[in-house]
């Protein structure tokens, strides 16, 4: 069967670059959808699922880094690249703050663009290969967010499947409290705790088929996931 073609979401309000852009990642076998600013492809990004976002930094209702910042909430994976007029370029640092993993300068060359698509939709097949995680009985998906048992699937949320990572990365092992607080909350505080202890909680239930497996809460310290 043949390989399906990489499918790019292209954000650019500028009606003439982004012809010219899609139809040159057309012609080189392409999927392009075209959305003129940030709010339509915020639509697209949820009804699809794109191998790699092409964001122009300045768009009409929701700019680029501010749509990557919506992505990352929920999407860790997908690759974004982001397109500046030169005077923005000292912003693409910030950018990468946002989610973003690589930036182009206008004008740009179509064959660097095309490059950078390219090795950024590798970089992500190989970190979905390396993301397929057996824990005890289960395979843990990070990229899809999923937990397999068998042929039964279970559906993470986002920070669930962030949260199980980092319990499998520190395996046997206490994972710190405040530590992980800071990675996936943004805060360790009272509330931020509560809310972790829940979404442990919830875990545990999705890992209750393996008797194996368990969530230990070291008190005062952190989490230990025993296997």
């Amino acid at each position: 069967m043949k390989d399906q073609p990489l499918h790019i979401i292209l954000a650019e309000d500028e009606p003439a670059l982004a012809m010219i852009v899609q139809e040159s990642l057309e012609s080189r076998g392409f999927q392009v959808s075209l959305a003129q600013n940030g709010e339509e492809a915020w639509e697209q990004y949820q009804k699809t699922k794109p191998d790699v976002l092409v964001l122009d930094v300045m768009m009409p209702k929701l700019d680029g880094f501010t749509l990557a910042q919506r992505i990352r909430d929920i999407d860790q994976t997908t690759p974004i690249i982001f397109l500046t007029a030169k005077s923005q370029t000292t912003d693409v640092v910030a950018g990468f703050g946002q989610g973003g993993n690589d930036y182009l300068k206008k004008p740009f060359s179509m064959e660097e663009l095309i490059v950078r698509i390219k090795s950024l939709a590798d970089r992500k097949s190989r970190q979905q290969q390396k993301a397929h995680i057996t824990i005890g009985d289960y395979v843990f998906h990070r990229a899809q967010q999923e937990l397999w048992h068998g042929k039964t699937v279970v559906h993470l949320t986002h920070r669930e499947s962030e949260l199980l990572y980092h319990l499998n990365e520190k395996r046997n092992q206490v994972l710190d409290r405040d530590v992980i607080l800071n990675t996936l909350w943004g805060e360790s505080d009272f509330f931020n705790a509560r809310s972790m202890d829940v979404f442990i909680t919830k875990l545990r239930k999705k890992l209750k088929k393996d008797p194996a497996l368990k969530i230990i809460n070291i008190r005062g310290v952190g989490y230990k996931l025993v296997c």
